[in-house]
């Protein structure tokens, strides 16, 4: 089946050279397009976090302009600059239920977007879903200017928004995973999953510039940006490069760098020693072939992964649930992103109640949160590369945020020093699980060797294990919404469970992936 490439890369000049050489050129065009249009996704779901600040605050104490002080006629009404409806006692569960609203949304859109954005063309799926987000990002903001005063106004824009973001996520991960196989795969995707920490930095950053005056700009201009960005999609994303006759990747085991055989199966988490005799793949085997085009036929696993990639079938979410490792994963990140996603949206209201500084300033010391988890995501990435070990990873990041995060809590806000050192600390060891999981983990387990080539399944995946997350990211800031009323204190004692959850759902994995070092140590050496 031949696949037209978009019009836009068709009115651009050809490019020339070998086929080596335009495919690198697709596969750099490929990481940073993709890199853009996931930060601009982090970018409009920033502000709300922003925007808390003023929608809720004691007005005697936050309004600073000395008109109003001079002509103040409000008397000892503490609560009259806020925006009803959350200018009442229970803000904190109002705004939390946005948050909620938000993120279950999210979580179940993503595991039907990941459904069908292996049924669809996904340069069409991608950019419906960014000018679509951008749409509901700029309706929140329009809140201000029409003056609209409903809670139900803002939960469903809130609840529309989430069903339109879960867009990206499966979309992103698949184009990276089609154009780039196994390789130094958590070290690119590592680097390429900044965008996260990059997007809320940028979002916080805009949305502090008009928070104190006109916040409805503070979601319009985000949405501005994502719907552009959604219309380049449609005319130059490249989602596979068989679109543009172009090199396919290699997503077998054998692309790692390879010291000695021994090295290579113990350094990938989809080889044999790493799940040998699992009861899981059985039940996989069981339950859906994947590949459905296979073994019944007596074809051999390498005419499987030549075959024309219009003959893959997508894989169902339950044979995709049995792929080894994934549940594992999903439910590790369900507790780790949790945690990264109450700071996501409550960390600039802690910073302003903590250490009393104005919501801009907040804002902008909260993106040092999201600077240390850039280098959070790097590392792992890159020390899983070498270890070979994404499980180990984890659980060693995941061990020292915990400690962090009550130290963080104790002294976070005694200086503006202590506040950018620990914020970046936190940022590191917190999104640095986060990271590893939802990039090179998902891609691995979505090209698993017992899928036998078919890419089909890397979307499902991505979406299961990313959807798990957000159901978790939903519980996170509720819990903090409700928890707040009665000290941050307790808010950070239920982060730090939740870290230790986390840390207990990949001891399996980790305890494999130790053994399995430790018995070809000899071999290496």
């Amino acid at each position: 089946m031949t696949v037209t490439p978009p019009i836009g890369i068709r009115l651009l000049p050809s490019l020339s050279g070998p086929n080596s050489v335009r495919t690198f050129r697709y596969k750099v065009f490929i990481l940073i397009f993709t890199f853009l249009c996931y930060t601009s996704y982090h970018l409009s779901r920033k502000p709300i976090s922003v925007v808390k600040s003023v929608l809720n605050r004691n007005c005697s104490i936050s309004v600073s302009d000395p008109d109003v002080l001079v002509n103040n006629t409000h008397g000892n009404d503490t609560k009259w600059c806020d925006w009803k409806p959350f200018d009442g006692s229970n803000a904190g569960s109002l705004l939390g239920s946005l948050d909620l609203a938000y993120l279950f949304s999210y979580a179940v859109g993503m595991f039907l977007s990941g459904h069908i954005a292996e049924r669809m063309n996904l340069r069409y799926f991608l950019s419906l879903g960014m000018i679509s987000s951008g749409v509901m990002t700029a309706a929140f903001g329009m809140g201000y200017f029409w003056d609209i005063h409903s809670i139900v106004f803002f939960i469903g824009v809130q609840i529309i928004g989430g069903l339109v973001q879960s867009t990206g996520w499966p979309s992103v991960v698949t184009c990276m995973g089609n154009w780039y196989g196994k390789g130094k795969r958590g070290f690119i995707m590592g680097i390429w999953n900044s965008h996260t920490s990059v997007g809320n930095i940028l979002g916080s950053l805009i949305a502090g510039i008009f928070v104190n005056n006109a916040w409805g700009w503070s979601f319009i201009v985000p949405g501005i940006i994502i719907t552009v960005l959604g219309i380049l999609v449609f005319f130059f994303m490249v989602p596979s490069p068989d679109e543009v006759n172009c090199d396919l990747p290699d997503q077998t085991t054998n692309t790692r760098i390879q010291y000695s055989e021994d090295v290579n199966e113990r350094s990938d988490l989809n080889t044999e020693n790493y799940m040998e005799d699992d009861p899981l793949l059985e039940s996989l085997k069981s339950v859906q072939r994947i590949s459905e085009y296979g073994t019944s036929n007596g074809q051999s696993q390498t005419s499987l992964v030549s075959m024309d990639k219009s003959k893959e079938k997508p894989i169902s979410l339950l044979a995709a649930i049995f792929i080894p490792g994934v549940i594992e994963f999903s439910l590790c990140l369900f507790f780790a992103k949790l945690v990264s996603y109450t700071f996501l949206f409550w960390l600039p209201k802690y910073i302003h109640v903590k250490a009393n500084y104005d919501p801009e300033r907040a804002a902008d010391i909260s993106t040092l949160f999201d600077v240390g988890g850039i280098f959070g995501g790097i590392v792992a990435g890159l020390f899983s590369d070498f270890s070979g070990m994404r499980a180990t990873t984890c659980v060693i990041m995941l061990v020292i945020s915990a400690p962090i995060l009550y130290i963080y809590n104790l002294y976070g806000s005694l200086s503006i020093g202590h506040s950018i050192g620990l914020s970046m600390l936190c940022g590191f060891f917190v999104n640095g699980p986060y990271a590893l999981i939802t990039t090179a983990v998902s891609a691995d387990l979505g090209t698993h060797k017992i899928l036998r080539g078919n890419a089909k399944a890397l979307s499902t995946v991505t979406a299961i294990i990313d959807g798990t997350g957000s159901i978790g990211a939903a519980v996170g800031p509720l819990l903090a919404g409700v928890i707040e009323s009665s000290g941050w204190n307790n808010v950070f004692y239920m982060l730090i469970a939740s870290d230790v959850m986390a840390l207990l759902f990949l001891l399996r994995l980790f305890y494999k992936e130790m053994v399995a070092s430790f018995r070809r140590s000899p071999d290496v050496s």
